[in-house]
């Protein structure tokens, strides 16, 4: 089970915004889909990751369960027909482009706004999210670990997180973009999940922006970050008023269908302009709000890589971050090696210990307490020097790929089979 990590993606790279909204899964979906995959295929390690940009599965497993898994995860989200969406997904059987795969993504990479910062506690979160539903075996934490120790080194030793560079900050770009010709615009957040929080805090340290509103559907969380950020908190059945005074609204409500419908928005009697800037997954303002004069629309897939200073130092770290990632595979690699011949090492271990207990039997009678406790100490030293020399060489016979015959010649001097099946009836 160590070298058949596998994963299937379907990202913006492939798909536009209808087809990800339609599929991308929440937590509560994300836990019920893990369970489903756990109940459905037979994998030692399951990961979900579902963001604005991409949703994915890893797993563990001698079985390509691609196809499996789309219709488990059309069966989670009530799609009948999700066959039809089968040309989006990326499918990664082979273990290395899988693995490549999960490091490129949590390090941001892959991201849209190259190096987003968001990316890394999603990641987290869904990792945190199989290990809550057992799906996480010790390949995945292995695995997971060598990726955040990753991270911390791409911050630490390179430019590439430096700047504000991310999804809600090339949001910001957009409002100053758009509200260029306006003194003091205006401005509504609604909705306050990890990206509307950011673009509340990139806002805060733009000066210039001094009217901003926030409103949430939870006064209490709307209150917390008001009090960080020195926002107005607008009570969310003001959000009407809230609607017509602002000249840019930033929706990122997390529902499955638009909050914003064009009917609600044509009851505003929009005079001027109003820029409404759709930051979810699924979608929260209706596309046809277009359709009404004066309104423009900005969703996920506009708000691109926007150039920006940080932008560019990032793109300029890419080789470098490469380097680390190309780094950590390598030692990520030589443990899962290592772990093939585990098991060999463990039954050579429990053989040279066997032989040990039985020989220590036979004279333990003769002697008083002082003495059994001193053949005991000198034996399993003796055992441990021993059994020293085989180990190293397992180890460096693994990562030349030829561990497999140094093995099989262990297992035939020691009969590591038979003393492995002994042990095992004697336990029962």
């Amino acid at each position: 089970m160590l070298q058949n990590f596998k994963a299937i993606s379907l990202s913006y790279k492939k798909a536009p915004l209808d087809i990800r909204e339609l599929i991308a899964l929440d937590e509560i979906s994300c836990r019920q889909f893990l369970q489903t995959l756990k109940d459905f295929i037979q994998a030692s390690d399951i990961l979900v990751l579902s963001t604005c940009n991409r949703t994915e599965v890893y797993y563990n497993a001698d079985t390509d369960y691609s196809t499996e898994i789309v219709k488990l995860l059309g069966i989670t989200k009530g799609i009948s027909n999700i066959s039809q969406y089968l040309d989006y997904f990326t499918i990664l059987n082979e273990h290395s482009d899988a693995v490549q795969h999960l490091y490129e993504v949590s390090m941001g990479l892959e991201s849209q706004v190259v190096g987003d910062m968001q990316i890394s506690n999603q990641v987290k979160q869904a990792y945190q999210w199989a290990a809550d539903n057992e799906t996480a075996g010790p390949f995945l934490h292995r695995l997971m670990h060598s990726i955040f120790f990753t991270n911390k080194r791409v911050v630490q030793e390179t430019a590439f997180r430096d700047g504000a560079a991310s999804t809600s900050y090339a949001a910001i770009e957009l409002i100053e973009e758009l509200t260029a010709d306006i003194a003091d615009p205006k401005i509504l957040v609604v909705g306050l999940g990890e990206i509307g929080a950011d673009v509340c805090r990139n806002l805060k340290d733009n000066t210039s922006f001094k009217n901003v509103k926030i409103t949430n559907r939870t006064l209490a969380k709307a209150q917390l970050l008001a009090d960080e950020c020195g926002m107005e908190v607008l009570p969310f059945e003001q959000i009407v008023q809230g609607l017509k005074e602002a000249d840019v609204v930033i929706s990122s409500v997390a529902r499955e269908t638009p909050f914003f419908t064009k009917e609600m928005i044509a009851r505003l009697n929009v005079l001027s302009y109003k820029f409404f800037i759709d930051l979810s997954v699924p979608r929260s303002v209706e596309p046809e709000v277009e359709s009404i004069p004066g309104v423009l629309l900005y969703n996920i897939d506009t708000i691109q890589n926007k150039a920006s200073e940080a932008l560019q130092q990032r793109i300029a770290s890419i080789p470098k971050v490469k380097a680390i990632i190309a780094e950590s595979i390598d030692a990520f690699q030589d443990w899962t090696k290592e772990m093939m011949v585990s098991p060999t090492i463990n039954k050579l271990k429990n053989a040279l210990e066997a032989i040990r207990q039985e020989e220590m039997a036979r004279y333990m009678k003769k002697l008083g307490p002082e003495e059994a406790k001193r053949l005991d100490s000198v034996t399993k030293s003796m055992m441990q020097k021993i059994i020293k020399l085989p180990v190293l060489q397992l180890k460096a016979a693994c990562k030349r790929g030829e561990a497999e015959t140094l093995m099989d010649v262990l297992n035939d001097l020691f009969d590591l089979e038979k003393q492995s099946a002994e042990a095992g009836s004697e336990n029962k």
